[in-house]
Formats: C-alpha cells, sequence, structure tokens
C-alpha cells in the first residue's frame, strides 16, 4: 500500500519508484514481511522476518538463510504465509519462497529475471488474491509486467506496455486490473492493464493534455481513488480523489495541501460499499521535525493529526472496515506490535470547512470485480465492463465546495 509522495520537488524523477514501507502487508491484512537485523548483532546483518497479523497477537518468525542478506534485498507475504524473496544476483533478479520449517528456513526457488542493459525490476503491492506476485521491469521505451509467484513454471512474462511505467495500484479483488502510471511524450498518464486480456491497455486518468496524472491508491469497494496531478497547479503535483465509475469531478482539498511536508497516502478504508467519501484515509506526513499520521475522509474534509507509535514502520498499515487504524511497530521492548489508533468521528456536512477542487469532465472507470458508485460508465462487451478514461478537462474551472 505503499505510494509516490505529494507535493514533489520540482526536480523530482518521475522514474524514480515509489518509497518503500518498511514491511510489506498482505491485501487481506494476515500476514507481513520486513527485512531486518538482529538487536545488538552485526548491523550488515539482515535477514527476513514474517509477521502473523491475523490472530489474538502479533508474532515474529525470523527467516534467516545460509547467508547474511544484500540491504537492498526484497520481501514480500503470500497469503499462504510463506514470503517472496527478490535478491540481485551478478546483474539477474532471483526469487525465492521462503517458510519456515522448525529451527531453520526453507526455500523454494522460482527462477530468474534478467533485464536488458541490467534494467531495473521491483515488486509491485502484493495482489488481492494473496497467491501471486507482480513485478515490473521498465525498459527503453517498453516496459514489462512479470508474474515472479503463482505461476505454473517459474517467472514469466505476462504483458509487455509501449512507454517507461511506474506506480501499480490493484483496482479490483481478483488482481485482473492494474493501474500503471505511464510515461510517454514527456508527460504521465494512468493506465489499467488488463491481465485477463492478456495485458490489454486503457486509459484511466488523463485530466488535461499537459498534466502529469497518477493513480496512488484504490479501494475496490467503495470506488474511491487518491490520485496525484498537476492539472489545478501547473507544476507542482496536488492529492486529489475521485470515484470510480462516477461522473463526479476529481477533487483536490485544499486541506491535504502542506507546503514543506511530503504527504504519501498509505491505506484506504475498505468495506464501505457505495460510501467512497465515508472512507478514511491514512497518510503519512514527514516534515522537517519528524512526522506523524494523518487521517483524511472526503465527507468531512478535514485532516487529523494522529501519533504514531514508537518504532512505527513507516508507511506500512491497514484499516480494518469498523474505521480502526493498525500500525506495525517494532522496539527493543517490544520486537513485534500492532498499535490500534482510532481517529475521531467525522463530522456533518454542514459544519465542514470549503475544499477547494479543480473540476474537470471525468469519466472513471467501472471494474467487473466492483460494482461502479453510479452508472457512468460505457461496457464495451455485454458481460465484461471496460474502463473509461478520466477525459480532458478545461482548465480553468476552479470551484469550491
Amino acid at each position: 500500500m505503499t505510494v509516490c509522495a505529494i507535493e514533489p520537488a520540482e526536480t523530482e524523477d518521475d522514474d524514480d519508484p515509489p518509497s518503500h514501507a518498511d514491511c510489506v502487508i498482505t491485501a487481506d491484512g494476515a500476514y507481513a514481511a520486513r527485512l531486518t537485523r538482529a538487536p545488538g548483532g552485526d548491523p550488515a546483518c539482515w535477514f527476513p522476518e514474517r509477521w502473523t497479523l491475523d490472530g489474538p497477537e502479533p508474532y515474529a518468525v525470523p527467516l534467516p538463510g545460509n547467508q547474511p542478506e544484500e540491504p537492498g534485498t526484497r520481501v514480500q507475504p503470500l497469503a499462504d504465509g510463506r514470503v517472496l524473496i527478490h535478491r540481485r544476483f551478478q546483474g539477474r533478479h532471483v526469487f525465492s519462497l521462503l517458510y519456515p520449517t522448525g529451527p531453520g528456513t526453507g526455500e523454494l526457488p522460482l527462477g530468474a529475471v534478467e533485464c536488458p542493459d541490467g534494467g531495473a525490476l521491483r515488486l509491485l503491492p502484493p495482489a488481492p488474491c494473496g497467491g501471486r506476485a507482480y513485478a515490473l521491469a521498465a525498459g527503453r521505451g517498453r516496459t514489462a509486467l512479470w508474474l515472479v509467484a503463482g505461476g505454473a513454471f517459474g517467472p514469466e512474462q505476462v504483458a509487455e506496455i509501449d512507454g517507461r511505467c511506474t506506480g501499480g495500484v490493484w483496482l479490483d479483488r481478483t488482481g485482473r486490473m492494474l493501474a500503471l502510471d505511464r510515461r510517454a511524450d514527456g508527460r504521465t498518464k494512468s493506465i489499467v492493464v488488463d491481465l485477463a486480456r492478456g495485458g490489454e491497455v486503457s486509459p484511466l486518468l488523463q485530466i488535461a493534455p499537459d498534466s502529469d496524472d497518477r493513480v496512488l491508491l484504490a479501494a475496490p469497494d467503495s470506488g474511491l481513488l487518491l490520485v496525484s496531478s498537476d492539472a489545478a497547479s501547473p507544476g507542482v503535483a496536488r492529492l486529489g480523489w475521485g470515484v470510480l465509475g462516477s461522473a463526479l469531478p476529481v477533487r483536490f482539498p485544499e486541506t491535504l495541501r502542506l507546503p514543506d511536508f511530503r504527504v504519501t497516502p498509505f491505506a484506504i478504508q475498505p468495506g464501505q460499499v457505495l460510501s467512497p467519501e465515508s472512507c478514511a484515509v491514512a497518510l503519512r506526513v514527514d516534515g522537517p521535525h519528524g512526522g506523524w499520521v494523518g487521517v483524511w475522509r472526503p465527507e468531512d474534509r478535514r485532516l487529523h493529526r494522529l501519533a504514531a507509535p514508537d518504532g512505527w514502520l513507516a508507511g506500512a498499515g491497514l484499516w480494518t472496515e469498523d474505521g480502526v487504524l493498525r500500525l506495525p511497530y517494532a522496539t527493543a521492548a517490544e520486537p513485534c506490535g500492532v498499535a490500534l489508533l482510532t481517529p475521531p468521528a467525522q463530522e456533518p456536512a454542514h459544519q465542514s470547512p470549503p475544499a477547494a477542487a479543480f473540476t474537470p469532465t471525468p469519466k472513471l472507470s467501472a471494474l467487473p470485480a466492483s460494482p461502479a458508485p453510479s452508472s457512468c460508465f460505457t461496457p464495451a462487451e455485454p458481460v465484461v465492463p471496460r474502463p473509461v478514461p478520466l477525459q480532458q478537462a478545461p482548465l480553468d474551472r476552479l470551484v469550491t465546495n
């Protein structure tokens, strides 16, 4: 659930991957995994660790291999409790599954991916189905999407996309529809990759011809989208929100515009079917004097400031359906803990302060596994509704709601 930051500096490199959290949580919240070091041990000795989060109390299981891991190694938990590990070795990207075996660690090699010209390959956020894992390899003018775990014969390329793609947000609960941010012709626009149709690509977020538009988070139950765009403020990316399948405008609340802070949304409250405006959104806010957790809902339009627990694995967390924010943390006294934060209840709409919003003429996609909050979509086939892009809009329509 980790995404690109908002309000980036003007010199931000669009090809940089999103900031990664200190731990990664499965889509169902049952497991987490991270790379860590033994307390008081050699600072160069890294090893994977799996956390179990769906029991009465969280607990960690170390998964050390035969030798320490490199600091750049990535791990990702699967829904069955195994942990995918991504290592680099002699220019190749090597994948294995780790699992506890009594006192030791079992390892199932999956295979390797070799990127042309030594290109970068990074894991995408955990797939909603929990049994597969994907990675993105951006090359010169094209991007390859790889299934690196859950396939029949090891890593396999499942799609090749024109342009250089970053980001990665799952739009449904089956792991079929994937939103990516594609850089082409000097601009970034979000697209949808349909994995059930051989990687077929459709436009998703295109606010204006000369704007950079990205999808940051999505909530399949409610259709709420968190986006980043400089359409409302040319040259400055702002955090906005819209709804999949809705004719409502994409809005850019002034509440979420924090000068001198780096704002990263990392979790949206699930289960709010057809109620996108009531969804709570958790944001990591980093400033010159430290960081904190922000909670915001479109309905009350206020940003609540909450103190993160000591040792928070920054950028990691998830919501329960009833609105409790769960944040994993690790300290010397408690090496595996989860803090439960309950933000203030939303305020009635008539008490909310005004929120400025740039108003395009949107058409956001309706997805097969998620009923749209409204009927504004155009299915291309009788059975499977196809994504419809947020189309171009005049830049002079700025309204206050």
